[in-house]
């Protein structure tokens, strides 16, 4: 479970980072991209940990 739950955070936090960084250009919405993908993992295990998953 915990492995499902980073997939979703980090594709969805990625999502954000790179839809936010469009507006500026494609670098930024990279940087953003991986940022987001970072906080996307961290938070997924986050979760699964709290649920004992």
């Amino acid at each position: 479970m915990k492995k499902l739950l980073v997939f979703i955070g980090s594709t969805v936090f990625s999502y954000g980072g790179w839809w936010l960084g469009s507006t500026v250009g494609i670098m930024t919405s990279f940087i953003l991209s991986m940022l987001g993908l970072g906080v996307g993992m961290w938070l997924g295990a986050r979760i699964a940990g709290y649920f004992d998953m």
